[in-house]
């Protein structure tokens, strides 16, 4: 008998699903399109750039008919800023997911220009927008950069603008301030009035991971509610029923 799966997406099969998200490549021989179900890929001439698929583009790389261009946000400056943000000037909240890319300001990595009301209806959210291409806006995090950034520095840490160990430790670094964060994230499921979690800007891989953590959380304030809403019932009865026993000794010594 099969044991049950835990609810949710495992690692594996969030890495699967990060394949499909598009990255920027720079190819080394001609190849024609390719009817894919997403639809075809564009013809590749050397040396201009494609954007291609994760999975496709990796395939490329092994082949060496391919070089994959690094999102902006995986640099070491990029990296270090996204740090910096989170510990330092939110320590609080997680870094806001990349804006749509009509919207990004390329001048000022770290902002956004203002979307208009009449565009609302036309604005992609993560995981629907190419966040991981070349034209993508340094300073932000989109929704598979965890993802992204392993199967690059895994197959194509010769392509990083920085020694691959250098992205390694800047993103070691900010797993773990993620990590600590999300942990400490849960103390308001207990504490505020409408125990809401802010998870605007949380990655695919780490809601995975903190699914179990965070499901136990509340689990257990579940219980501690239910718990605390017996005893103060049993309170309230007992204290009604000293009431009646005192109203009927009164009505006896009438």
């Amino acid at each position: 008998m099969a044991l049950p799966m835990p609810p949710g997406l495992t690692h594996a099969e969030v890495a699967f699903l990060a394949e499909m998200e598009m990255v920027t490549i720079v190819p080394r021989q001609r190849l024609e399109s390719i009817d894919l179900l997403s639809g075809q890929t564009p013809p590749l001439r050397p040396p201009h750039r494609a954007q291609l698929p994760l999975w496709l583009a990796l395939l490329l790389k092994k082949q060496r008919r391919a070089n994959i261009v690094p999102p902006p946000w995986l640099h070491p400056a990029s990296l270090s800023e996204i740090i910096h943000r989170e510990t330092k000037e939110n320590p609080q909240t997680f870094s806001p997911p990349p804006p749509p890319p009509a919207h990004a300001n390329p001048h000022d990595p770290g902002h956004a220009r203002r979307l208009a009301d009449a565009d609302a209806d036309t604005i992609l959210s993560p995981p629907f927008q190419p966040s991981c291409t070349a034209s993508a806006p340094a300073g932000y995090l989109p929704y598979h950069w965890l993802e992204v950034a392993e199967a690059l520095l895994a197959h194509a840490g010769d392509d990083m603008a920085a020694p691959a160990g250098e992205v390694r430790s800047l993103l070691r670094d900010l797993v773990e301030v993620r990590a600590a964060k999300m942990r400490s994230s849960t103390s308001v499921l207990g504490g505020a009035e409408n125990g809401l979690m802010e998870l605007t800007g949380v990655g695919a891989i780490e809601l995975a991971e903190s699914r179990g953590f965070v499901l136990g959380v509340v689990d257990g304030v579940r219980k501690i509610g239910a718990s605390a809403e017996a005893a103060r019932r049993e309170d309230e009865e007992q204290g009604s029923g000293i009431h009646d026993d005192g109203g009927s000794d009164d009505d006896m010594g009438i």
